[in-house]
Parts: C-alpha cells; structure tokens; sequence
C-alpha cells in the first residue's frame, strides 16, 4: 500500500518570485551539427535563448509559481521553482545532444551537473513541442508535440479527479489531491540516480513496493543502467549496489546505528542515517545531513559507486567525498566462499581462512580468486552422525576487524549463548556477536568476507580440531622454552619494569600534563576507575599551561558564568583558541557534574555538539577545555535587541534544525544513549557561520540499552525549561529533553525569552502565551518582528505547532526527535493538533515548605540554573 502523507493546509502569503528559467544555463553552441540535421524549431530556440540571456530578470520563463494545475501546465522552455529557490523543474538538454528531458536540478546549478530527478529518462523528446500537464484522470504526464505520453505518474483508479503536483524545497515533486491533501505520488518513491536528504530509500514488506536507486547508462544518457542500490530486508537489512540482478557490494547488517560492514561509518553518522520500520511493514533508509548550507547528495553512477558529494558554488565544480566500493576489497564476494580480502596485502588482496585452501589453485595464482577456497580437513561432526559427542572436538578460530559475511540467521540472545547454540549445531559453520543485533550465526559458504584496519566485529569459524592442535601445539612448544629461560632473566625484567615506572613519571612531569601527585586524596577516592580511565584517555592539559592561556583567568577574558564556574577564552602557545570552563571550588556539585562531562562528551562527537579538547586537574583545580566558538551562546543573539536582526529566517530555522539533529544523535545514534536534561538557548553555542552546538553537559544522564526513563531525587536544571513529570517527581527520559526543546523553539521564532512573561498578565511563561495564541487563532502574533518577510510565515507557523507538539504536558504525547525532525521538514504534512500544556494558567507550581525530604521546592525567574540536591 502506498504509503499516504498529507499536506499543509496552513494559509501562507504568497511570494512574488519571477526568475529566468531556461533548458540548459550553458548557452553553448553546439559542436556537432550533425550535417545540417538538427531539428530547426530547437536551433531556432537556442539561439533565441543566447539573444534572452544577458537579461536574466525579465523572467520570460519561469512561472511565478512552484505548482502545476490542470489549468496552469508548463510549456517548452518554461519552468517551475519551489518556493525557497532551491530546486527547478523544467526541460533540459546534456552535452552534445539535441535530445530534451522533464528532470528536477538544483537551482543555480547548470542542469548538465545538477540533475537530481528525471521523468521520461527513456523516451526524450525529439523536438521543442514538449509540454508537463495535468490529465483528465489526475496524472502528471509529459507529452511532445503528437500528444504521445513519454512520461506519466501512472496512479491507478484516482477517484478524485482535482489534483496538483507541487515541486517543494527538498526536491520531492508530489501530486496532491487537492480536496482531500493528501499525496498520492511524489518524485521520491520513484528516483533515478541521486538520494537526497530524507528521501526514503527501502520498500513495503507487504505490498513489495520497492523505493531504489537506479543509475544512468553513462554520464550524458539518463536511461536506466545497469546498477540499482536499495535495501535488502532478508533477515538484518542490508544496503545492496546490484549490478543488474547481482550483488556488487553490501554495507553489512544495520545494528540501529550504522551498517557494520562500512569501517567508518560512525563518520558518516554525524549526518543522521537512520534506518525505520513502520507499523504498516515499510523499510526504509533515510538521512539528513547536518550542515544544511550545502548542497551534499548521494549519487550513483554508471559504473555502480555510491558518491557522497558537495557542491562548491564558488568552483562551480562537485567534490567528491567518498566512493563506495572503494577499493577491490569492497566489491562483492571477491575472493569467494570462505576467502578474506585484505586491501594492506596488495597486490595479493585474497587468502583463505585458516584450514582452508585454494579451490582452484592455478586460477588463485593468476589472480582470479572468485572460485575461493574449499576446506582442507573434514570438520569431525560432518564425519559421524553424533554431532552431541563428537561435535564438540571441533573448535571456532577467532578473527578480529572482520566484515561477517553475507546469508546470516539472527537470534536474539545473549553472548554465551550464541557460542553455545553454534557450537551444539553442526550445520553451523561460523557465529559473530554485536550488542546491538545480537546473535549472528552463518550456515552454507562464508561470502565477501572482509579483513578491516579497524573496526568490524569479531567473528569465530568452525575448523577442525587438527587445526587448533597444530596451534596448541606450537604454543606448548613456546611455552617450555620460555618456562625454562624465565627463571634466569626474572631479575632483569623486575629491574627494566622499574626503571621504566621512574621514566614515564618523569615524562609525565615535562609533558605537563594532569600530575597524579598534585590530585588531592578527596578527588581521588570520589573517582570511580572508569571515570580515572576516561580522564587518562583525554589529552591532559597541566594549570600552568590553562593559566598562561588565559592570562591567568583574567576577567577581560571572561566569557560568562555558569551554574558550576566561569568560561574564559584563552590561546594556546601554537596560536589554537579555546574555551575554558573552570569548575568553582564552592560549587559542591562540581566534582560530579565535572566527570559527567567528561564521560559524556567524550564519548560523542557530532558537528552539532560542542567539541572537549580536554581537561586539567590539579589539586582542588577541575577545568575543562572545548573548542572556542566565537559567536558564544544563542542567547546572546536571540535576546538581544541589537543582534535580533542578524538572525533572519533561514538561520533560525538552520538553527532549529542543527539542535534537533544533535538531540536526535545523543537520544538515538550515538553508542551511548544521553539525556541532556538542561537544553535551553544559553547551552547553545554558536560557531563563526551561526551553525548551532549543544554544550553543557554537566547535568546528562546516560542511559542503558532498554532503558527509556529514569528517576531521580535531585531535580537540577533551569525553571521554564523543565517539564512538568521533572520538575515534580524527577522522572526523565527523551521527553524531557523534547519538552526543553519546544520551549527553546517557541523562543527562536517569537525572539522572547520564556522568562520575560513570568509578571505577564495573561500567563506564567512563554509557553502559556503560546497557547493562548493558538487558542484564538492567532499564532502569526508570536512570530517575531525580526522575521519580516512574510514568505516564511507559513515556515515559522508550522515551527509553533511543532514546538506546542513538544511541551504537552504528558510525556507520552510528546513526538520523539526523530519524529520532530520529520515535522519539520515537511516529510509528516499533517500535524496532529496539540493539547493543552502545563504551565499554562496563572498560578505556581511550587510546593511549600515542608517536613517531608520527598518534596521539593524551587523557584527562579532570571532563568538560571536550579537544583535541589537531597541527602544520600
């Protein structure tokens, strides 16, 4: 079933927009004349265009508009914009061909190297005659001159007759049915070539609906190639490049964070791949990158790689930043069933497994390694029936960084268990586990296996036990040779192993880093081993050396004051600026919420979170140093009255979408789970291009596997910001940080702080005024002034409504990140309409004095941080 969406019914204001659209931006002439043949209309036209052309604003092609309607259709050459300016949809032409297409490119962008969508792929038209049109069934169709479909939607048994197709700001053309709004077809369900940003790339297990890839034949024919890219959903999902109907590289199974067979994907989930299975049984891949001021896609080209990619306006050229498959290693099953690639063994790239040899061994040394390798042994439970007895004298070799093969069977299981369950099974033959995926074992031929530099997981193959003996043997060997030398080099090795304690501690000491010595007893009996661990895994800065970069904490230097110490700017000596945050020494919470810090963020790294550098601990001293930002926080923007101004539309919105994509990182994609619990515009820091970070971690919590909330006696945060199950009864989860976020939100659009309505005469907070505007029906009053181009009054409406979404007053009913992420971008058109939030009527939620430790008490209306610390 196709899965419906429905669409912004909001008014909005339209924009006046009148920009030149043409078939090709090259205004070239054409090399090849091809002796006179060439269609006269379509020479005629190009030279028209070229005379067009040094006039780009009289608008002659571009309709004002970015949708077509069964009485507004778009002729050769004219075009349709969408409403921001980002994408174009019109007639274009490629390199040296007379041939016309109906595709969607970037706009700005030569069609020739900005495609991202084409429509009659295989049937081009032949002439100028074309024309895109609504049809009497409600279809969109290309048609040329002779009214011939080239190209159609192709919706069966549309019972509503009055459609528009509309060409929206994430490249996704849908048709809608304009009496109801809902889409019945749109652009992304049937791409060509490019994934973009939230398309979704999978398919419906039930109905067998499949959303792929599909490449060009070369890079000036758009007809389909030979290479499709997509999801495969037998057993853990895979991502397959097929050429044709044949695997030609696998990511490896998707643990809910990355695809394990991609080494460095943790890289590449800073930009938001997820992986979704909804209720109706759809699949689907989708990701949104981070830093949205680029144009960054993924292409598959003719010859079957997937292409990161980024546009350089200013070079007018892509940069290509990754390739998939990048080397031969990459490439599906190349050194067959139970064979290893190793790329750092070139030119040699395959082996096979230990017990293992050539199947064909003349056709190995040539370098022809797809037959792969047969066993050179018998397992022993294949040569006798009483798999129970004899079995067990078989054993699992241990293979690190390794890409599992393909074919895999999950069990849901612990680890033991696997091992057990695979070792009692004859037929099974190999088994790996992931904490995230759980048991994976393997029955037939072990295929594009992967030998990585790092990362992959650990994987254990089934040999015979003649191939363990052979191992146990030489290890027994080595062992008596050493057992017979070590007596006579004991002392030797005590006296080494002495010297070389005194000589680390000695280079410790001219390092000047953190001096275990200079720790006070207090500090070092409150730390926990894994939290002395992560401080020894950070770079160490020595006080001297934070002193001297910060002019010994002058105030000049001060950047501002937290709940737990002051920040300075300061200077290394090799010229890098930085952020310190020096925990006070009266704060009794310092030392707690210092190592939190530390063990939160330096476990996560997103360009969306603020960077740790390191740390400094010297006696009573806990400083912190981050990467400097020079903008400072959010705040100081937001809230103040000569800064408002530089904060347009475009980015607040970059600026919503950045905090929502690193709550989706900590709440979902990064290895571990975290709940901020203090989002509030002061936390969020701005870098020299306004891009937002998260920063303050001090008060985070890190959540278990099968976690999904917690409680606590210490409620520590900022009033206004906190939600109510928080504030109350110290419950958190993700919630909690989604209410944080909505009030964050709400402040963005209206530019007020949600403390300045605490002596307001209508409502308590920010919040409350909200909904009193939403209750009478008139949101646009919250839209700050600032924001004064009406043109993103619909944008910022729908901002509101998310925010409302966020703050109700159950957490239940609260959207999780991952669904504001998809509110916001226009991928859930309807939005369900909010209920009332807490807070919302003039009174104070502050219980009285009481006798009872279990109550709690607080109050702050200069939105500083507040905590209610109670006895252990």
């Amino acid at each position: 079933m196709r899965r419906m969406r429905m669409l912004e019914s909001g008014s909005s204001e339209k924009c006046d927009r009148w920009k030149m659209g043409t078939a090709s931006n090259r205004q070239r002439e054409i090399q090849n004349q091809k002796k006179g043949k060439e269609d006269g209309a379509i020479d005629r036209w190009r030279r028209w265009v070229e005379e067009q052309s040094a006039d780009e604003d009289t608008g002659k092609f571009a309709t004002a508009t970015d949708t077509i309607t069964p009485s507004k259709s778009i002729k050769f050459p004219e075009s349709i914009i969408s409403n921001g300016r980002k994408f174009q949809l019109g007639f274009f032409n490629l390199t040296d061909s007379t041939d016309l297409f109906v595709g969607i490119w970037y706009y700005g962008i030569d069609p020739a190297n900005g495609v991202i969508w084409v429509a009659n792929r295989e049937k081009p038209l032949k002439d100028s005659s074309g024309i895109v049109m609504i049809t009497e069934d409600g279809n969109l169709v290309v048609l040329n001159g002779q009214k011939e479909v080239l190209w159609s939607s192709s919706v069966q048994n549309l019972a509503a007759k009055n459609t528009s197709a509309q060409l929206q700001d994430s490249g996704n053309l849908v048709l809608v049915d304009k009496t109801t709004g809902v889409s019945i077809w749109e652009s992304f369900r049937q791409p060509t070539n490019v994934g973009m940003p939230r398309m979704e790339v999978g398919l419906n297990r039930r109905t067998g609906e499949k959303v792929q890839l599909t490449s060009w034949k070369s890079a000036s024919d758009p007809s389909i190639g030979n290479f499709s890219a997509g999801i495969d959903p037998s057993s853990i999902p895979q991502f397959f490049v097929w050429n044709n109907s044949k695997p030609y590289w696998r990511s490896g199974p998707w643990n809910g964070r990355i695809f394990i067979g991609v080494p460095d994907m943790h890289s590449f989930s800073l930009d938001g791949f997820n992986l979704v299975v909804d209720k109706e049984g759809s699949l689907y891949l989708t990701f949104a990158f981070a830093d949205e001021s680029n144009l960054l896609d993924f292409l598959l080209d003719s010859e079957g790689k997937l292409v990161e990619r980024i546009w350089h306006h200013h070079e007018n050229h892509w940069e290509i930043k990754r390739s998939i498959p990048e080397t031969d290693c990459d490439v599906y099953g190349k050194c067959g069933p139970f064979g290893s690639c190793d790329y750092s063994q070139k030119p040699k790239i395959c082996s096979c497994l230990k017990g293992f040899k050539p199947k064909n061994a003349k056709e190995w040394d040539r370098g022809n390694w797809t037959s792969g390798c047969v066993r050179r042994t018998p397992l022993q439970c294949h040569r006798k029936d009483n798999v129970s007895e004899v079995g067990e004298k078989d054993g699992f070799l241990k293979l690190k960084n390794m890409k599992v093969p393909d074919f895999v069977e999950r069990f849901i299981i612990q680890e033991v268990e696997c091992k057990e369950r695979c070792r009692k099974s004859c037929s099974c033959i190999a088994y790996a586990y992931d904490a995230n995926i759980g048991c994976m074992t393997w029955n037939g031929a072990l295929i594009d296996m992967q030998k990585f530099s790092g990362g992959g997981v650990v994987l254990y193959i089934r040999v015979p036990y003649s191939e363990l003996d052979r191992k146990v043997g030489m290890i027994v060997t080595i062992s008596g040779i050493v057992g017979i030398t070590i007596i006579s080099i004991c002392a030797a090795l005590v006296w080494k192993l002495i010297a070389k304690r005194r000589a680390r501690k000695e280079r410790i000491k001219d390092m000047k880093l953190f001096d275990r010595r200079k720790t006070s007893s207090k500090f070092s009996s409150e730390m926990r081993g894994d939290s002395i661990k992560e401080l020894q895994e950070l770079p160490l800065f020595s006080f001297e050396e934070v002193a001297n970069a910060t002019q010994n904490f002058d105030l000049e230097n001060q950047l501002g004051k937290g709940g737990f110490g002051p920040v300075y700017r300061g200077t290394l000596h090799n010229g890098q600026e930085i952020a310190v945050k020096r925990l006070s020494r009266a704060s009794g919470q310092g030392l707690e919420e210092f190592m939190n810090e530390v063990l939160v963020i330096s476990n996560v790294q997103h360009r969306n979170l603020v960077r740790l550098l390191g740390c400094c601990v010297d006696h009573e001293e806990k400083i912190l140093v981050y990467e400097y930002l020079p903008n400072k926080s959010l705040d100081s923007f937001l809230f103040n009255p000569l800064k408002n101004e530089l904060l347009d539309w475009g980015r607040r919105f970059s600026i919503i979408e950045g905090i929502s994509r690193g709550l989706l990182y900590l709440h979902r994609d990064s290895r571990l789970r975290i709940i901020h619990r203090d989002l509030k515009a002061g936390n969020i820091l701005l870098d020299e291009r306004l891009n937002p970070k998260i920063s303050d971690f001090g008060m985070a919590r890190i959540f278990g596997g099968d976690e999904d909330h917690a409680n606590t006696r210490r409620i520590a945060g900022t009033y206004g910001y906190m939600p109510p199950e928080y504030a109350m009864a110290g419950l958190f989860s993700e919630k909690s940080d989604v209410f944080s976020y909505g009030v964050l939100l709400l402040e963005i659009v209206s530019g007020r702080r949600n403390s300045s309505f605490y002596n307001d005469k209508h409502s308590l907070s920010l919040v409350g005024y909200a909904w009193k505007l939403w209750s009478e029906g008139n949101m646009s009053a919250l839209i700050d002034e600032a924001i004064s181009d009406p043109c993103h009054h619909r944008e910022a409406l729908r901002c509101i409504h998310v925010g409302l979404l966020c703050v109700q007053e159950f957490a239940e009913d609260r959207p999780t990140m991952s669904r504001v992420i998809s509110m916001l971008n226009s991928e859930i058109v309807d939005l369900p309409p909010p209920k009332q939030p807490p807070f919302s009527h003039k009174q104070i939620f502050l219980n009285s004095q009481s006798s009872s430790q279990d109550e709690f008490k607080y109050y702050s209306v200069n939105d500083v941080t507040i905590s209610s610390v109670q006895g252990r």
